[in-house]
């Protein structure tokens, strides 16, 4: 997940870079919408942890 979101960051550099201010927009909308999932879904396995061991 945070592969993808740094991937669309990425694009949504070299887009701007070259002007496509659209494709920028929403790559890094993209971008920050993966980066907030990716974290929530980190913080929610830091919390849940492995489980008991046996």
């Amino acid at each position: 997940m945070l592969h993808y979101a740094l991937v669309f960051l990425v694009i949504a550099i070299i887009a701007a870079i070259f002007g496509f201010g659209g494709i920028a927009g929403t790559a890094a909308g993209i971008a920050k919408i993966l980066f907030i999932v990716f974290l929530i879904l980190a913080i929610i396995s830091f919390f849940r942890g492995r489980g008991p061991r046996v």
